[in-house]
């Protein structure tokens, strides 16, 4: 019997888990390996350097992304971006703290509260904080984040900050498309920058998947 043809999807997936693994491998921390982290914490005393790790890039990466909020008056610091660069520093090799859950997770999040607002005809409404708890906004903060869950579960990429993110639009404090891109481009954003930081650290911080 003639074997049967590949469907282009699965092509195009293989072609690109091999590009991600190829440029992987050009990738290199600039720093010399005795100031890397990998190499300070069998030096000194492990938990003062992982203080100190995430205390500075905990302080820098956000600090960029505020300093951006600012200038462009749009929201590119929200609560859910605070646990993710934590995730990104204390435990960068979980696959939690990965680019593909990252963005996934933070993906989904927004898209459940999106159709939890939908749903319950709160999307021009105005947000938790100036209107109050209403019995729509109970439904659809319970929806957003059981729907979140369950989407993580779906699609195996948990990610827990999402569950802030998705209460965040839920409550209706992001409740517009421009603003929902704006949250996107801020992860992003925050995930190159932990890229950069944690490989210059010597830290084997994945291009996109969590290694096994």
């Amino acid at each position: 019997m003639p074997e049967k043809p590949i469907p282009p999807i699965i092509i195009i997936k293989d072609y690109l888990h091999k590009m991600a693994g190829g440029l992987d491998d050009y990738v290199h921390p600039p720093f010399p390996k005795s100031l890397q982290y990998v190499s300070l914490i069998g030096a000194y005393n492990k938990t003062f350097i992982t203080f100190m790790y995430c205390i500075i890039n905990g302080f820098v990466t956000i600090a960029i992304m505020a300093a951006i909020a600012m200038w462009s008056k749009n929201p590119f610091v929200f609560p859910s971006l605070g646990p993710t660069a934590f995730l990104f520093f204390f435990s960068p090799k979980l696959p939690a703290a990965a680019p593909r859950n990252t963005f996934q997770g933070h993906a989904l999040g927004i898209f459940a509260g999106w159709f939890s607002l939908i749903i319950f005809g709160l999307l021009d409404d105005p947000n938790v904080i100036a209107g109050g708890f209403t019995v729509q906004r109970v439904l659809a903060a319970g929806l957003s984040l059981g729907l979140t869950c369950a989407l993580m579960a779906m699609f195996k990429c948990p990610h827990p900050p999402a569950g802030a993110t998705t209460l965040i639009v839920s409550l209706g404090l992001v409740h517009n498309y421009f603003g929902f891109f704006c949250m996107m481009l801020a992860v992003i954003l925050l995930t190159v920058q932990a890229f950069i930081i944690n490989r210059a650290a010597g830290i084997d911080y994945p291009l996109w998947k969590a290694k096994k």
